[in-house]
């Protein structure tokens, strides 16, 4: 992969990033606060639904644009020795290595914001400086076993499945798709694995607000699925489904469409 290629990757990632974490904040809040094991209401409802934006302001860019250039130079690697029914492995381990790398970002901020989240009246530094005094750097990556096996095997399914879509497509109009298009394969892509990852996502939520101390904050991702199993059910598992598919949808369509066209415009 040229050098221009992975400013390009670089760059387009992490300005989708910023694009889309900052619109669809106001969903991830819903979400998280559904998966609050306090409950919706506790967590502040409707209340402050921007609590813990700072945090993912100064995330975002980063941690979209560490996916973006591994996810690219791995495929750009794997591609050059692969035969085309390999293709969809390919974009399997390229995904993974994409998410492994941002999760090293992603996960400190995302620790601040849910926190921030449901906890509304606090402010985003004064949590990050209580987590850092408590529970110190290792507070901050609370959760990042639980987030990888969550974000990974999302991109499984997702990236997969957005290039299958776009190649097909591409097929089928005889010409490469436009970034718009590009933008439609990945919320159909994104809302698939949205749903389909729903209870390691609650997994992860519980894990990052339990009580410094308890067992679900020890990070073991089986543990805390059974446990809500047995308090919840199914419908514990799969708390916040809506929101989350209804903002992964949205999102992959703002997310993969605004990286398509910005890398479109930089090369």
């Amino acid at each position: 992969m040229e050098p221009r290629e992975s400013w390009a990757a670089l760059v387009a990632g992490g300005v989708a990033g910023v694009f889309v974490d900052l619109i669809l904040f106001p969903l991830d809040t819903v979400k998280t606060r559904l998966q609050s094991p306090q409950g919706f209401r506790k967590a502040g409802g409707f209340r402050g639904i921007y609590a813990g934006v700072p945090s993912t302001a100064v995330g975002s860019f980063p941690n979209a644009a560490a996916f973006f250039i591994t996810y690219e130079n791995v495929k750009s690697v794997l591609h050059h020795d692969s035969a085309s029914y390999l293709t969809p492995a390919t974009h399997m381990v390229a995904a993974s290595f994409g998410e492994v790398v941002a999760c090293l970002i992603r996960v400190p901020s995302e620790v601040v914001k849910q926190r921030a989240q449901v906890s509304p009246s606090a402010s985003t530094f004064r949590i990050l400086s209580h987590t850092l005094y408590q529970e110190g750097i290792q507070g901050l990556y609370r959760g990042y076993k639980s987030t990888v096996l969550r974000e990974i095997p999302f991109s499984l399914v997702q990236f997969p499945l957005w290039e299958f879509l776009k190649d097909l497509w591409s097929w089928k109009q005889g010409h490469v798709v436009d970034s718009w298009q590009s933008a439609v394969c990945g919320a159909f892509a994104g809302g698939f694995a949205a749903a389909v990852t729903t209870p390691l996502d609650v997994a992860k939520t519980r894990i990052m607000l339990a009580k410094a101390g308890s067992t679900t904050a020890s990070g073991n991702v089986l543990a805390a699925l059974c446990g809500i199993w047995r308090t919840q059910g199914l419908s514990g598992l799969f708390a916040g489904v809506v929101p989350r598919m209804a903002a992964i949808s949205l999102g992959g369509f703002i997310f993969l469409g605004t990286y398509e066209k910005t890398r479109q415009l930089l090369l």
